[in-house]
């Protein structure tokens, strides 16, 4: 048995809210500094993140109300995530990279992805390529007190990797696991808002061009 309650269920769609809507800051801020393939590829990583976390919210609540246990719900949130945030990563870090016309990525056979520790690495590999981004966009926008958020973000991110490898059948490990995601999530929005603010739609990129 798993030690869920419908108010922990609910909180946990908290940092999936705050993830989902500092995407779209971001989707909009840095659109016009991507190129379709970069931007395609970013978007369709924050869409599995929060896809992924919304799901297993939702398994949370399903189970805590008494209706069923869908545990594909459960089983299928860190490799969706994983995989999420590797593509967020790259997508972000190739308008960086990308030189002034469109890129042509190939296709490559799919790798197979077998333990815990290949997610956890890939979503550390990717959340520290979008991290590092935001923090050089924000000492382009002279705001590097900014930094500190993202690090935090970041920081709690990877807290959150070490806890999903604890029992969370007790309550008191999904309570500390929500905790962590909110402030991390939460930081994460922070940062996107300032950035935003502070001029993140008009930043003039030396690379990358706006796309149709």
């Amino acid at each position: 048995m798993k030690d869920f309650s419908v108010s922990m269920a609910l909180v946990d769609y908290i940092p999936v809210i705050f993830f989902a809507i500092a995407s779209a800051i971001l989707m909009r801020g840095l659109y016009n500094k991507m190129s379709k393939c970069s931007f395609a590829i970013f978007a369709a990583g924050t869409i599995n993140i929060v896809s992924a976390g919304a799901l297993k919210a939702t398994y949370k609540l399903l189970y805590a109300a008494g209706i069923c246990d869908f545990d594909a719900l459960n089983k299928m949130f860190f490799p969706v995530q994983s995989i999420g945030f590797l593509l967020a990563g790259i997508g972000i870090l190739t308008m960086l990279c990308s030189k002034n016309k469109e890129n042509t990525l190939l296709a490559a056979a799919p790798p197979v992805f077998s333990g815990t520790f290949v997610f956890v690495g890939i979503m550390v590999a990717g959340l520290g390529l979008m991290n590092t981004v935001l923090c050089i966009l924000s000492v382009k926008l002279k705001k590097p007190a900014l930094i500190i958020l993202f690090v935090l973000s970041f920081i709690c991110s990877l807290c959150m990797g070490y806890l999903s490898s604890q029992d969370f059948a007790e309550a008191s490990m999904n309570w500390i696991a929500e905790g962590v995601n909110v402030i991390g999530q939460g930081s994460f929005l922070a940062g996107t808002l300032l950035l935003h603010k502070n001029g993140l739609e008009g930043l003039k990129l030396r690379v990358g061009e706006k796309h149709d």
